[in-house]
């Protein structure tokens, strides 16, 4: 490492904060790069301290600036590459160093898919203390494959979800992403990993709110009219939905807007308004009604038909969620006889996909609208043997057993917090043979592993997931095994 002092030195000495660090404020260094954090920064080590640097890859020397100083460590702004890792791409993203949609375009495809899956590795060896086979000469242990990645990872997303705003002089309306770390929206016209129709949609409705002069949202004073723009695109069948997310319930000029979006849209099927009059950054508000054309879209996924509506929890990701979702299936070991608990099941993706092996697969959810989709995406693929129910699992589950259901396999794809304690303890307490757990956090998923190791049952193997090319997000599934059960 070597150090250069900033230019203004007594204003770096200033700068210092009380507690002693290796250098200061605005002071430039030369860093060794030896890794990413979890939001896709660079991990620098320079005199037993630690300096975060966005956009830096591992095996990269930079020239970095200090800007921030914590006790045991910092952030660094990159200035200059000295040595660049053969890893990186250039990024073909336009406003990609503007936008905060990705983290990780200027890094190279199969790199980030063998990070996602050492990521996924450091998380169970180092949260949920497992032994992983091939590490630190582990010979046995939790085998973790690598990652499934795509073909072509571009334009995968059938779901975009925009806030508007206002910029410049003129306050003209703007879509599209939040930039890193702010509230400040980057006006986009062409995202590369948003299907095109979604793409199409957010040009065609700021277009017409320009020409029909609807008031952006303003988040600082709460006035305006739209807030959000979000598409959805049945990649299977074509079909798209339009939701306009407004702060009232009033849209102006309302029969313009749909004379207009309809004969710019081919394919669209669906026009939503959201009203949300609350100051807050959830994007939804509690009342939804069509404006023109049906309540849902439809798409399918592995030949399972699903309708969609505007609030419905659906994956983003159609070609990776079949990937995901078979090795789910196959991981549970189906014969056609087992009966099957699907914990946080949703709108029923993974219990459809379950049913067309299993005896019978039981479904609870918490949010009472998802059980409803469940149940209509149930009759409308003619599936008989899946059953759904609204409630807590851990309340659900220990009454169903009382009625003498007994679970072969459970299956539980929790939220970024993964499983609530009292639905591990419930699982424990159930004793199935097989735990199928789906994750969307490497932490959350480690954890919980560990406290189903130490309830009695063995994590067999893990194959991580690439839903969210470019970005520094990683699904995994895993398998455990009730101890002594032959697998």
């Amino acid at each position: 490492m070597t150090r250069k002092s900033g230019r203004n030195a007594r204003s770096a000495r200033a700068a210092k904060p009380s507690y002693d660090t290796p250098f200061q404020k605005n002071e430039e260094l030369t860093v060794d790069l030896v890794g990413l954090t979890h939001d896709g920064d660079g991990v620098g080590r320079a005199n037993g301290f630690t300096l975060f640097v966005q956009g830096g890859l591992p095996g990269e020397q930079a020239r970095v600036r200090v800007m921030k100083l914590k006790k045991q460590y910092g952030y660094a702004r990159l200035q200059e590459l000295v040595k660049a890792s053969p890893d990186r791409i250039n990024p073909p993203c336009d406003i990609y160093k503007e936008c905060g949609g990705c983290q990780l375009q200027h890094f190279d495809y199969e790199a980030q898919l063998a990070w996602k899956r050492q990521h996924v590795v450091d998380n169970l060896t180092r949260i949920g203390k497992l032994n992983v086979a091939g590490e630190r000469d582990a010979q046995d242990g939790v085998v973790v494959h690598p990652t499934i990645g795509m073909d072509d990872p571009w334009r995968y997303r059938n779901k975009a979800a925009v806030p508007v705003g206002a910029a410049g002089e003129n306050g003209e309306l703007v879509a599209g992403f939040y930039a890193r770390g702010t509230h400040r929206i980057i006006d986009m016209d062409d995202c590369l990993i948003q299907h095109e129709h979604n793409d199409e949609v957010v040009r065609v409705v700021k277009k017409v709110a320009r020409e029909l002069r609807i008031q952006p949202y303003d988040e600082s004073t709460g006035k305006g009219v739209l807030r959000h723009i979000m598409a959805r695109t049945g990649v299977v069948t074509g079909e798209i939905m339009v939701v306009l997310v407004t702060n009232g319930k009033r849209l102006p000029r309302q029969p313009e807007w749909i004379e207009h979006l309809r004969a710019s849209l081919p394919g669209l099927k669906s026009i939503v308004q959201n009203v949300n009059e609350e100051h807050t950054n959830a994007i939804f508000g509690d009342e939804t009604r069509v404006l023109w054309g049906s309540e849902f879209i439809y798409d399918e996924l592995d030949g399972i038909r699903f309708a969609i509506s505007a609030r419905s929890f659906y994956q983003i990701n159609p070609a990776q969620t079949v990937a995901l979702y078979r090795k789910a299936v196959e991981y549970a070991a189906l014969s056609g006889k087992e009966r099957v608990i699907d914990a946080y099941c949703g709108i029923g993706t993974i219990s459809l996909f379950l049913a067309r092996q299993a005896g019978h697969v039981y479904g609870v959810e918490i949010v009472p609208e998802a059980i409803e989709d469940a149940k209509r995406n149930a009759a409308l693929n003619g599936i008989d043997n899946a059953s759904f129910e609204a409630g807590p699992a851990e309340v659900v589950m220990p009454r169903w057993r009382k009625e003498g259901v007994e679970a072969d396999v459970v299956v539980v794809d929790p939220p970024r917090k993964g499983c609530d304690p009292a639905l591990l303890e419930t699982i424990l307490a159930l004793q199935p043979k097989r735990v199928v757990y789906v994750s969307c956090n490497p932490s959350t998923l480690a954890r919980d592993l560990r406290i189903l190791e130490d309830g009695g049952y063995k994590t067999v193997e893990v194959t991580p997931v690439d839903m969210f090319p470019w970005t520094v997000h990683v699904e995994s599934v895993a398998l455990l095994v009730r101890n002594g059960t032959v697998y």
